[in-house]
């Protein structure tokens, strides 16, 4: 018997469509019209399909992340041998990273979507469904957790970046690469990450009010007293090269600190992670941990952002958190 997939849609340009190739697209196809645009999904799985919501991925809420968990659950409950849920492409490495931050089932999930929408010659939708599926009921994908398929490429929630703003093969995890391919309708691994983290409770259904402010040269610190007007429950910020922030942004986030408001620092390169113990100048990665800055590790900012607020949903106190960013941004 094939094995049972359920594919939830949530929007983006796989849905979206016009009047002509000219006019600008809006979401309008659901999960059954995605289905339907691929009839050999018949020959990999048994598909069952619901559309969770249909807007553009900047309109993403943390509502739809948690009703996209919980159809998730539910689908595996049921008896679903993976989930399959389609995204827009320019917020989905962030819904998968939160998805794979709070899913400790064995089946996997997997996001996909399109660069290019179903209203052109070109649409790569409905292969990039195909080949989601195909991940999703393979039993290798098995305990991978959220995986990110678009391009016949398989990639880890945790190392995965949109990283061009128009080309096919955006998706890719820099500094690490991908877990595996698609060929000839099967899933090959080239590798399994070391480990798996144990997944954390889901936090409640609220914005995420921890803002990502950009180290840059020549800055004076004077946004840090903006951000204090948000009241925010942290702040990321994403430095530069390993780790780095300018003197005056380094003292004025150190007063948050102390204050009680905890303050990340991701590296803005992309790629690569952040030290610990390498440069020791003042703004320097062993100068702002002494000062109480917590480092992000492997983490870009926007990760990074969504880790911080899972983990201060949970109740992490400012040592809690500190070891929560060493786990996961290892």
């Amino acid at each position: 018997m094939l094995p049972q997939i359920s594919v939830g849609a949530l929007g983006g340009t796989i849905a979206m469509s016009s009047q002509n190739a000219t006019s600008p697209v809006n979401p309008q196809l659901g999960a059954e019209d995605l289905i339907a645009a691929v009839p050999d999904l018949q020959d990999i799985a048994r598909i069952r399909a619901k559309t969770i919501n249909n807007v553009a991925s900047p309109a993403i809420t943390m509502s739809d992340i948690l009703a996209a968990l919980r159809y998730a659950e539910e689908a595996v409950d049921a008896g679903a041998a993976g989930v399959v849920l389609t995204h827009g492409t320019d917020t989905l490495e962030e819904t998968a990273f939160l998805l794979d931050l709070m899913w400790g089932r064995e089946e996997p999930i997997v996001l996909t979507g399109a660069m290019r929408s179903p209203n052109l010659l070109s649409s790569d939708g409905p292969a990039n469904l195909m080949s989601a599926v195909l991940a999703a009921a393979s039993p290798d994908a098995r305990d991978l957790g959220v995986l990110v398929v678009l391009d016949d490429t398989v990639h880890a929630a945790r190392t995965v970046a949109k990283t061009d703003a128009t080309a096919l093969s955006t998706f890719q995890s820099p500094g690490w690469g991908p877990l595996g391919r698609i060929f000839e309708r099967e899933l090959h691994l080239q590798f399994r990450p070391a480990r798996r983290e144990a997944a954390l409770p889901a936090p409640a259904d609220e914005p995420v009010r921890i803002p990502i402010v950009e180290s840059a040269v020549a800055e004076d610190g004077e946004w840090v007293a903006a951000l204090v007007q948000m009241s925010p429950r942290a702040i990321v910020a994403s430095g530069s090269g390993v780790g780095h922030l300018a003197v005056p942004a380094a003292d004025a986030l150190e007063e948050l600190i102390e204050e009680g408001t905890p303050v990340i620092v991701a590296s803005r390169t992309g790629a690569g992670r952040t030290l610990t113990r390498t440069y020791g100048y003042p703004g320097s990665e062993a100068d702002l941990l002494e000062r109480g800055f917590i480092l992000a590790g492997s983490l870009t900012a926007r990760k990074a952002r969504l880790l911080a607020h899972v983990l201060l949903a949970a109740g992490a106190d400012a040592e809690q958190l500190r070891e929560g960013f060493a786990r996961f941004g290892a």
